[in-house]
């Protein structure tokens, strides 16, 4: 009889950077999923973890063998009227995609972002990318709009799909 692996979600720290960097240079060396063109190293990717920290959020999703994948929340734009919006992001480990720790890291982080303050949340995918869009449907995120040729990467332009969630109804849940 086999069971399900045991996961938790916690708040990242800056020694999880180097696990965090490792779950995300796949999807910028080999996807349009991130329109990044060079992975982070472990230190940059340790500055964005504390970044996040300061006013917005960052956990991670542990199994027994370590970080499986991790989601975060930072500044939507830089002017003072959008402080009280703010861009999430998922990303998981190879071949944990529609497992449900997509899920599972969101319903952490959304909570945590409207105790401090988050009013919006905004997430933008490039297309196509069915998983993410289904993911953020189903927990409520509605579709805003879809940006034309908005990045080139891998010789090809890419369209991107904003949604957006009301964090109201998250807060008081983490």
């Amino acid at each position: 009889m086999s069971s399900m692996p045991t996961l938790t979600v916690r708040d990242a720290t800056r020694a999880d950077a180097e696990a965090c960097a490792a779950v995300y240079a796949p999807y910028v060396t080999d996807t349009a999923i991130t329109f990044e063109y060079e992975p982070p190293t472990a230190g940059q990717m340790a500055d964005r973890i504390a970044a996040a920290q300061e006013r917005h959020a960052w956990i991670v999703l542990r199994d027994a063998e370590g970080v499986a994948g991790y989601a975060y929340g930072g500044p939507f734009r830089p002017r003072d009227a959008y402080r009280w919006t703010c861009e999430v992001s998922v990303y998981l480990q190879t071949g944990r995609r529609r497992t449900g720790a997509g899920r599972t890291l969101y319903q952490a982080l959304l909570p945590r972002l409207a105790e401090r303050g988050m009013h919006t949340a905004i997430a933008c995918m490039s297309l196509p990318n069915d998983a993410s869009l289904g993911l953020h449907r189903s927990l409520g995120f509605e579709d805003v709009g879809v940006m034309r040729k908005a990045g080139r990467k891998f010789d090809a332009w890419h369209d991107i799909a904003w949604v957006q969630l009301d964090l109201s109804a998250h807060a008081g849940r983490s």
